[in-house]
């Protein structure tokens, strides 16, 4: 027998019994999008290396470390994409998108990272991905925390928390990262090895730290609050009234940065104390340099991102996600004439009910072996065909998820039993 092939570590599998969840989470997030004004946009997985060396920074880990990178039969370098907002950002250029105009944009999909493989962090994970593009006042900013606050109402999740900071323009933000050169330097006795390197090339990611051995003397560094430019300061306040006003609670985090070199002003992230090390949900803020640094124009802009398995798997800990197909029949048929008028009664229902899932056995068997297929496949109702069935024109239909005794109607009464079976799925008692 052949060797099996394994899977490749850190990329993993979603398998048919979990990806109900996904799709009903999934279409949350779209249904949200279509009630904001956002339209989908659908990038390459791959692109040239550079378009991420110049936006996320190359002394960055992504770019130093986590990057998929190869040469192509060209020689040219290109990239498994590691973020979406880089090339939804190359594909606004490219096609004109934000020639005077505004864009808001949403994009799904996997992104890929060479990490340590643990719970939350993959090395292929998929990201839901929102991007308004063109908007410069707080106001925009305030739509999105409102639109991922809508997300998590929808889902019924408690257990997220806003945090909420301003890093400042690109020159403010400048001169705090000299004052925390500064003041690092005095204490790099106390700095972990991750932290000496990070030092002189983005001493920001130093506040990141998960070394709690660190903690002391990240929490008496300067804070970013301190070096804000009045400009960036009234955005920032203006913000926190418009969620204030929308009664969104919120967290002002000094110590909430980014790893990503294009962020500026706003940033902020939905936490949660249920996953684990890896609490964050959903990140974003403003990159207002980005696009003109891609080659565009002058463009302000702000987005967020959604890791997809750390929502998924919070949306299942919340107790929320029994997402079972209601509108699900099994069709149970044993005999050759049955099966056959079966077939019939399955395309006829496909045909009528858009919105019923409508299964038929296969292989055969005895009623006994095909109940217990019914049973397995999470259907709602058995409709049931013998040879018996099919001389009389009528047909069984039995509950599978509720308690109901089985009962015979005329075949051609069946249109009106689905409507009652649909009708009682949309409304359960």
């Amino acid at each position: 027998m052949a060797e099996q092939i394994q899977g490749i570590r850190g990329m993993g599998d979603v398998l048919p019994g979990i990806t109900p969840v996904w799709q009903s989470v999934e279409g949350v997030l779209q249904q949200t999008m279509q009630a904001y004004a956002y339209q989908e946009i659908r990038i390459p997985i791959v692109e040239r290396t550079e378009l991420f060396e110049r936006s996320i920074g190359e002394v960055t880990d992504i770019v130093e470390k986590e990057m998929y990178s190869f040469a192509d039969r060209n020689g040219e370098s290109i990239t498994l994409r590691p973020e979406a907002t880089a090339g939804i950002v190359r594909a606004g250029i490219s096609h004109g998108l934000l020639h005077n105009q505004k864009q808001k944009l949403w994009c799904a999909g996997p992104m890929f990272r060479y990490e340590k493989p643990q719970r939350g962090r993959y090395r292929q994970f998929h990201q839901f991905d929102v991007e308004a593009l063109g908007y410069e006042g707080p106001d925009i900013d305030a739509e999105l925390i409102m639109m991922s606050a809508r997300i998590w109402s929808e889902l019924k999740l408690d257990s997220v928390e806003l945090q909420l900071n301003s890093l400042g323009t690109p020159q403010s933000r400048e001169k705090y990262r000299d004052a925390l050169t500064g003041y690092f330097s005095s204490h790099e006795d106390a700095l972990d090895e991750d932290s000496r390197q990070r030092l002189h090339r983005n001493p920001m990611r130093i506040l990141d730290s998960k070394n709690p051995e660190m903690e002391p003397v990240i929490q008496q560094a300067p804070k970013i609050n301190e070096y804000l430019d009045s400009a960036s300061a009234d955005h920032f306040k203006v913000l926190q009234q418009l969620l204030g006003e929308a009664g969104i609670q919120f967290t002002v985090n000094s110590r909430l940065v980014r790893g990503l070199d294009y962020y500026t002003r706003t940033v902020f992230e939905w936490v949660t104390d249920r996953l684990g090390s890896q609490g964050a949900v959903c990140s974003g803020g403003r990159y207002d340099g980005l696009v003109e640094h891609l080659g565009g124009k002058s463009t302000p802009a702000i987005g967020w991102a959604i890791g997809m398995e750390r929502l998924v798997e919070l949306f299942e800990l919340s107790g929320h996600a029994d997402v079972g197909n209601e509108r699900h029949v099994y069709i149970v048929a044993v005999g050759d004439e049955a099966a056959r008028t079966a077939f019939r009664i399955a395309e006829t229902l496909r045909s009528e009910y858009t919105d019923l899932c409508v299964e038929m056995n296969s292989g055969g068997g005895s009623f006994k072996s095909q109940f217990k297929r019914a049973d397995r496949s999470g259907a709602a109702l058995a409709l049931i065909l013998g040879e018996e069935e099919v001389k009389s024109d009528l047909i069984g239909l039995k509950p599978l998820r509720e308690e109901g005794d089985q009962q015979q109607i005329a075949l051609a009464d069946l249109n009106t039993a689905i409507d009652e079976f649909l009708q009682s799925s949309t409304n359960p008692s």
